[in-house]
């Protein structure tokens, strides 16, 4: 099978093709059969549905391992690895709170129980668009009120040159500036990338839940009160009082709102309309992973110059790159690994093989991570010659005050809460 080099890229990106297409058969990790996790959503439940498959005469019950935001996020968490290990150079955003670990800072209000670090664009819900990075400043002035942050008010497919040269990614997995000035009316784009995961003939499980103490603390041992420090005792004296009465630790004071004490074996809850066990885990025949570029999402894309001047050769290169970007976000994921979540690690029958959609002159390819990584970096050198820009080095920002101030009361709240809402 051939490889996919930038020639090869290039003409599909001048060219009539629709997209470059994978698709991967998956098996659970623990073998054919094993039971696997899917995200459950609101209620306890799974995203579940009948699905038309190819050679099946009727719809197959499918169950969705892994949304396309979370893949989204999974191939930026990708990238992300690969810039932190020197393996590529990437545009990105940042805001960097180091000035604000736990100890460093005086003012308690501006000291941080848990050290955040530095987040980037790439693992920021909203790319460049976050409010995060709204509230962050450069060199004290708040980032959307700089040069750089002003020309995001400006972006739209005729324009969208400040995104490739800050934040790319956005051009590839979507964005919607709804944190701007203009709100709900600011730039919107489309993903190009969409990938998914699904099991195919899922068959709803049954979850058990038990826990053995150790220790035998009996439920008559209590109850426990809470302590003013957020901690618990057994002695009302010593309790947080609250209507002149010692405060109860949770709902009843029974040991277990404390973890301690046993937990009878017991099944998942019911769904009462359907009968069927809640978050269970599934078994499946097999899970499968489509990955879509889509070609045309990147050809309505331009990229003019300081002078607003455009051409051809500029767009494709810098669509070249998009395309480039996108193809070694998915091969950097694949080479992670597909750990979804406890319980739901899965592995892929064969490596990733690409197909061009193109009614002219079609194709398969592979592309191993390295040849990627390779691919990636002859197309920005391209655009380089191009004139298009590419920044190499992170354009760093630093937390508001009010920022820093709403993180910490947050882990505050955490703290006292035990992770709670």
């Amino acid at each position: 099978m051939a490889s996919l080099t930038l020639e090869i890229l290039q003409q599909a990106v001048r060219g009539t093709a629709a997209a470059f297409r994978c698709r991967a058969e998956l098996q659970p990790a623990g073998g054919e059969g094993t039971k696997v996790f899917p995200p459950t959503y609101a209620g306890a439940v799974y995203a579940t549905e009948n699905r038309r498959l190819p050679n099946r005469d009727e719809p197959v019950p499918c169950v969705l391992l892994d949304s396309v935001q979370s893949q989204a996020n999974r191939m930026e968490e990708a990238l992300q690895q690969a810039v932190d290990d020197g393996r590529l150079k990437l545009p990105v955003v940042e805001v960097d709170f180091t000035d604000h670990f736990p100890g460093d800072d005086k003012d308690k209000a501006l000291q941080l129980l848990d050290p955040v670090g530095r987040v980037s664009s790439l693992e920021l819900p909203h790319r460049i668009a976050d409010a995060i990075l709204r509230d962050s400043e450069l060199d004290g002035t708040p980032f959307r009120e700089t040069n750089e942050g002003k020309r995001i008010y400006l972006v739209n497919l005729r324009n969208a040159t400040a995104l490739f040269e800050l934040c790319p990614t956005a051009l590839l997995f979507g964005m919607w500036d709804s944190t701007g000035p203009k709100g709900g009316l600011g730039a919107k784009f489309e993903r190009a990338m969409v990938s998914e995961i699904v099991g195919i003939d899922a068959v709803l499980g049954v979850k058990t839940s038990s826990r053995v103490d150790p220790l035998a603390i009996q439920l008559k041992a209590g109850p426990l009160y809470e302590t003013v420090d957020g901690g618990w005792t057994l002695d009302s004296n010593e309790a947080k009082q609250e209507k002149k009465k010692p405060k109860l630790l949770g709902k009843d004071g029974r040991p277990s709102e404390a973890n301690h004490g046993n937990v009878t074996p017991s099944l998942s809850d019911v769904d009462r309309q359907t009968g069927e066990y809640l978050a269970g885990g599934v078994t499946i025949a097999k899970a499968e992973q489509t990955i879509v570029l889509s070609l045309p999402a990147l050809r309505r894309l331009r990229f003019p110059g300081e002078s607003d001047d455009t051409s051809p050769e500029r767009d494709n290169a810098a669509r070249t790159v998009l395309a480039a970007l996108g193809l070694c976000a998915a091969a950097l994921a694949d080479d992670a690994g597909l750990d979804l979540r406890s319980r739901c690690l899965l592995y892929p029958d064969a490596d990733l093989t690409w197909e061009l959609l193109d009614r002219k002159s079609g194709g398969q390819f592979t592309l191993p991570v390295e040849d990627a990584l390779k691919l990636l970096s002859e197309a920005v050198d391209a655009a380089k010659k191009a004139g298009l820009p590419w920044r190499e080095e992170p354009l760093t920002l630093k937390p508001s005050e009010q920022l820093v101030k709403l993180v910490v009361k947050s882990q505050q709240l955490a703290a006292q809460q035990g992770g709670g809402e």
